[in-house]
């Protein structure tokens, strides 16, 4: 009855005396007990216990406050403690922890307190929960909105990218997979020879040629942990102190790789000092590779695109020629069913009239076509609806490259 007293006071309270009001009462409600309080996310002791490393029940004396939401892609009722009070068995250990959640502005605070009969328990029991959490299994960690969220579905779209079916010129897509297998197996030698254990990779090209798919590729083959980073925007901190949030991140997380997609977008004058500073500056980046990419290499500082000691190494993802392009229609042709494939003939026609188009325009010219097929069904059509499709495909890609030629300032205006 204290417990449920206790909160049903706190949350009557401005938002900004809830935390101290909560932690003052409990020591006094509790003085004989060790207490560990603080809102650190990784601290996720339901999560904990659906893993089977703890034990909890909810206290019956309170109403405990549980959220239900619904995953309506994987058709999944997900239950979550909003305010809400845990006896936790743990190793041999009892303890006791309250979450409570509040709405402060537009940020949701959650906050948690941790009761346990000395401080080394509690502090032990805080440090397993957090760095259970914090491991990344089976997911992606995304960075957005100044936060880390886990996300399998990300983890799964990934595991599904090989080099096997991924077209790139020469040697390309051997060199990148050489480049990175062989520094997580090198350690020793560079610690050796004094050589800072880190790297940087940056992918150049337009868009459509290949940059995603190998970073996809490259990431479920190195079997490491990948952290991603979407923006580092956020409504409450600066992009300084997201940036800080992510290279601090992977550190904890190395080896791993850490992925900046879209580097012209994430990078500008007012950050710029600060992310060179946490990429290759007094932190060691150790274990750590950076792979970021970007469609614009001239909206890059040359501080960045040109020092070889923040990005040791650049590929560039050029548009397919013609060898690559009958290599990719042929990739295709082998998926399609006997009345829409290609004859020989075909695809080298079809390669012919495709120059200039990227990888992503040559899979729209096969999914279109396909779709105007299905209409008529007609054997050995697919090649006529093909030639047909490909003068459209083609005026749309002036559309977009003219678009994407105008700088940031005109398209925002749109």
């Amino acid at each position: 009855m204290k417990i449920k007293k206790l909160i049903m006071e706190a949350l009557s309270l401005p938002t900004t005396a809830i935390a101290y009001h909560v932690s003052r009462e409990l020591a006094a409600l509790y003085p004989n007990k060790a207490l560990v309080e603080g809102s650190e996310c990784s601290f996720n002791v339901e999560t904990y216990a659906y893993a089977g490393k703890c034990t909890i029940e909810q206290q019956v004396s309170i109403h405990n406050q549980i959220a239900t939401s619904w995953d309506g892609t994987h058709h999944h009722i997900h239950k979550g403690a909003a305010n809400a009070c845990f006896e936790v068995a743990w190793q041999g250990h009892s303890l006791d922890v309250l979450l409570m959640n509040w709405r402060e502005g537009w940020r949701d605070i959650e906050c948690y307190w941790i009761l346990a009969d000395t401080q080394e328990i509690a502090e032990s029991f805080f440090a397993a929960v957090c760095e259970w959490n914090a491991e990344i299994r089976d997911e992606v960690l995304v960075f957005e909105e100044g936060h880390w969220s886990k996300s399998p579905d990300l983890f799964r779209a990934i595991k599904s990218a090989t080099f096997e079916n991924l077209i790139l010129r020469g040697t390309l897509k051997q060199d990148i997979q050489d480049d990175l297998e062989n520094f997580f197996t090198s350690r020793p030698a560079y610690e050796a020879y004094g050589v800072p254990w880190k790297r940087g990779i940056l992918f150049i090209g337009s868009p459509g040629n290949g940059k995603t798919h190998a970073l996809k590729a490259l990431i479920n083959k190195l079997q490491k942990p990948c952290l991603y980073v979407k923006s580092f925007k956020s409504r409450y901190e600066t992009d300084n102190d997201n940036i800080r949030k992510a290279f601090k991140r992977a550190r904890q997380s190395a080896p791993c790789v850490l992925v900046l997609e879209d580097l012209d977008s994430l990078v500008n004058a007012e950050n710029r000092s600060f992310f060179l500073n946490e990429l290759d500056g007094f932190a060691a980046n150790v274990g750590v590779v950076t792979v970021a990419t970007t469609n614009h290499p001239d909206r890059l500082d040359p501080a960045i695109l040109n020092r070889p000691s923040r990005f040791d190494r650049k590929y560039h993802f050029e548009l397919p020629d013609m060898i690559e392009r009958v290599a990719y229609i042929k990739m295709w042709n082998e998926t399609l069913k006997d009345g829409m494939r290609l004859s020989d003939s075909a695809i080298a026609h079809i390669a012919e009239l495709t120059d200039g188009f990227s990888f992503a325009y040559l899979k729209e010219l096969f999914l279109s076509s396909m779709v105007r097929w299905m209409g008529e069904m007609e054997p050995g059509a697919l090649e006529k609806m093909m030639a047909e499709q490909i003068a459209g495909l083609r005026e749309q890609m002036v559309s977009d490259l003219t678009d994407s030629a105008k700088p940031d300032s005109e398209e925002s205006t749109k």
